[in-house]
């Protein structure tokens, strides 16, 4: 197998990131044109969490977005569905703790975390609102989602620049340092099949989360959505 098609078959997409494990890191730093890094560190700051406190990173991967809240003392737990990235992980971070899961099926208990968030991997889930529904029932009362996503331009230059760099550029670079260049063309038409930034939101609220705001990047290329688990009404006496 060497690309997933847009059904995204969980054992597809699986299999593909497995296959692209080993330089994943180092190929997102090339084709984000060396924003990646700068994300990561937007969604840390949104997530804002503490030590203490309890955070799930989901499509985790090698465990690069989990590092600075593992830098921080914060209680971390790196879940993905991808074994090969999981192992990539486990031998570059051992001190953070590494989970296979399917973010549509949580192996953890309700109202197990403080923060959940997702980078870059909302979009490759099959039946994403049901991975919204379990990241709400694993959040505690009062918790905080954080959604890190590619989304689409506020301006119509930068989304007609954007779409030719996604469609001919990146497939293009891709073959040159990834051991798998069909999974970027796959990445890159998932990309511009996602929805934008307002129906996302909707989708977000719509899953029982309230207070969805979002954030663009780098003109709308990538959002940060942020939202709040409800915290129940205490019955009057």
């Amino acid at each position: 197998m060497n690309r997933a098609d847009l059904s995204k078959q969980p054992h597809e997409v699986s299999a593909m990131f497995d296959d692209v494990a080993p330089r994943y890191d180092l190929v997102n730093d090339i084709l984000s044109l060396g924003r990646a890094r700068g994300w990561r560190k937007v969604v840390a700051e949104a997530v804002a969490a503490v030590p203490g406190e309890r955070v799930l990173d989901l499509a985790a991967g090698t465990g690069t977005s989990s590092e600075p809240y593992a830098d921080a003392g914060v209680d971390v737990v790196a879940a993905d569905l991808s074994l090969g990235m999981l192992e990539v992980g486990r031998a570059r971070r051992p001190d953070i703790e590494f989970v296979q899961a399917d973010a549509t099926q949580l192996p953890f208990a309700d109202a197990s975390f403080d923060a959940v968030t997702i980078s870059f991997g909302l979009r490759n889930i099959q039946g994403h609102g049901r991975a919204l529904a379990e990241m709400l029932r694993v959040t505690r009362p009062g918790g905080r989602l954080v959604i890190c996503e590619f989304s689409t331009p506020t301006l119509a230059p930068l989304r007609t620049v954007y779409t030719e760099y996604l469609m001919k550029a990146l497939p293009g670079i891709a073959a040159r340092t990834s051991s798998n260049p069909a999974a970027y063309q796959y990445l890159a038409e998932s990309i511009a099949a996602w929805p934008d930034q307002e129906k996302l939101a909707a989708q977000i609220l719509g899953t029982g989360w309230e207070g969805v705001q979002y954030r663009n990047l780098t003109g709308g290329i990538v959002a940060v959505h942020r939202a709040v688990k409800p915290v129940p009404a205490t019955p009057a006496r």
